[in-house]
Formats: C-alpha cells, sequence, structure tokens
C-alpha cells in the first residue's frame, strides 16, 4: 500500500486523532484499505501545504471540498468571537473586505466573525474554512448556505475523515491550522478566556505577527484584544480599513 493511502487509511481507522496515528506509524500497524470518500493531501504529498509543515505537530492528512489550489495563495487568517457586538460587525467586514483584495482569507467557519470574514472573501476574492469535524457535517447548522457556497468556488479543509462527527476538543486542536495557514493573525473580538486566544497562542509559537481591533476598556467583547495590544501585538488602526 503507497504510503499517501496507508496514511489516509490510519486516519479513518483513528478517526483523524494525531497521536493515535503517530503511534501507528512507530509500530507499522496494518490497517484495513478502506473506501475513502473525500480527496485528500497527506504529508508526503509535494502538493502538501508548507505552511503545515512548521507545526510540531503537523497533520497527517488534510481532507477537503473545493479548489485545492488555494492554498498556494497569499493567505491571512482572522480570528474571533463567536458572539459579537456591533463594533465588531462593522470592523471585522471592513478588515475583510480590505484584505480580501490580494489575500484568500482563512477563518474557522463559526458564528460570528468567522462568518462573517468567509462571506467577505466569497464576495471579494477567496476564502479557506478550517473546520473541527469531518466534511459530512456542517456546523453550526445557519451556515449552511456558506459552506454549500464555499465548496463550490473556494475550500474547505479538516483533519478529520468525513463521518466524523463534532466534538468540543476538536476545536482547539483545529485552532493551530488556521494559525499556520495565515501569514499573520487578525483578532476582530476576543474575550479573555476564549478559543480566539488558543489560536493566539499558536500564532505566536510559529512568530506569526498579530494584529488586533482596540476596544473600549470596559467592553468584554475586546477585553482578549486589548490584553494582546498591552502585550505587545499590533494595532489595527484607521488606515488599516481603507
Amino acid at each position: 500500500m503507497e504510503l499517501r493511502k496507508y496514511l489516509a487509511n490510519l486516519s479513518y481507522k483513528y478517526l483523524g486523532q494525531w497521536s493515535k496515528i503517530a503511534n501507528a506509524l512507530k509500530n507499522n500497524e496494518s490497517v484495513t484499505d478502506y473506501p475513502i470518500e473525500e480527496n485528500y493531501l497527506a504529508i508526503c504529498d509535494e502538493n502538501y501545504p508548507e505552511e503545515f509543515l512548521k507545526l510540531r505537530y503537523p497533520p497527517w492528512v488534510i481532507f477537503y471540498k473545493g479548489n485545492i489550489e488555494l492554498l498556494k495563495l497569499r493567505k491571512v487568517a482572522i480570528v474571533g468571537s463567536r458572539v459579537i457586538n456591533d463594533y465588531a460587525y462593522d470592523m471585522t467586514i471592513k478588515l475583510a473586505n480590505k484584505l480580501a483584495c490580494d489575500h484568500c482569507l482563512v477563518s474557522g467557519l463559526a458564528l460570528g466573525v468567522d462568518g462573517l470574514v468567509h462571506q467577505c472573501g466569497i464576495e471579494k476574492g477567496k476564502t479557506i474554512g478550517i473546520i473541527g469535524s469531518g466534511l459530512n457535517y456542517i456546523y453550526p447548522k445557519s451556515n449552511k448556505v456558506l459552506y454549500e457556497k464555499m465548496i463550490q468556488d473556494h475550500l474547505i479543509i479538516s483533519e478529520y475523515p468525513c463521518f466524523v462527527s463534532v466534538q468540543k476538543y476538536h476545536f482547539p486542536w483545529r485552532n493551530r491550522l488556521i494559525a499556520a495557514l495565515g501569514e499573520c493573525l487578525y483578532v476582530t473580538s476576543a474575550k479573555i478566556a476564549s478559543g480566539t486566544m488558543h489560536t493566539v497562542n499558536e500564532a505566536i509559537e510559529l512568530s506569526k505577527d498579530i494584529y488586533c481591533l482596540p476596544y473600549d476598556l470596559y467592553d468584554p467583547y475586546g477585553q482578549g484584544c486589548n490584553l494582546l495590544i498591552s502585550q505587545g501585538a499590533n494595532i489595527i488602526l484607521e488606515d488599516d480599513l481603507k
């Protein structure tokens, strides 16, 4: 069995769980030849994204729907909270619209900021969504129309086989892929304790530049952004939105 198919079969067997696949490789474990439904890239493939190779735990396999050629474009990641206020809504759209002119927009296909980013990417350029479940699971369901648009002319990727359902612990693990794929990371809304802050930590680990939208001192939707700015993150200024 060729290596790429072997890796894909291990991913099917172990539901995309990185450590279990690593252990199976170490032990040269035999595996069933599964009827793999979706398109995929394995870490041994020539066109596997270089950005993921810089991770401490690069995915063994990424499954995808849409235009895989988008991985070759210049990319920036934009993330933020699932629940946002009017300020975050407006600023995210302005920032994403500007960046979409010369970058492919990367985000996590969640509610709030992520969905806005992908919508701007669809309208102004190209976008890549990275999800924390198999490609047959649309989460949240309210993003169904967005999902269907993205698999036509854009791209959705996952390190989980198509039949793997949504699991809470998948999302922090997914965030490392968002952080890796963008040249830099923009944060337009974040509370102190949030998944967004986890993505930021992953980006810092990769020595990526972080850009944050400043907030009023007492605005809970932006306390994470303000904290990051106080710690040295770049401030998103008015000129960055024009």
